[in-house]
């Protein structure tokens, strides 16, 4: 959650920077507004290509950290811990 927020605040910030050159006015020229748009939108796809990459080589990175470490992956595809992790109020 704390990634994507920090994504979506850096989005935000450099869209406003890129498109928003007047703060004299409430509200957004119809230029400004269609700059925000592509701006956002260019980002956001982007964001899912970098996305759809990371799934694809997670599942290898995996099976590759766990063979150096002699663990058997669990059912997940995560190694094998013989103790749980923390509880929610640890976290």
């Amino acid at each position: 959650l704390r990634d994507f927020l920090l994504v979506y605040n850096r989005m935000t910030e450099l869209c406003f920077r890129h498109c928003v050159c007047n703060l004299n006015y409430r509200l957004l020229t119809g230029r400004e507004e269609s700059c925000l748009d592509s701006c956002a939108a260019r980002l956001v796809r982007a964001n899912h290509r970098l996305m759809g990459a990371y799934v694809g080589l997670v599942p290898a990175l995996l099976q590759r950290r766990a063979a150096e470490h002699g663990a058997p992956a669990g059912p997940s595809g995560l190694p094998a811990s013989p103790d749980p992790g923390p509880g929610p109020a640890e976290s």
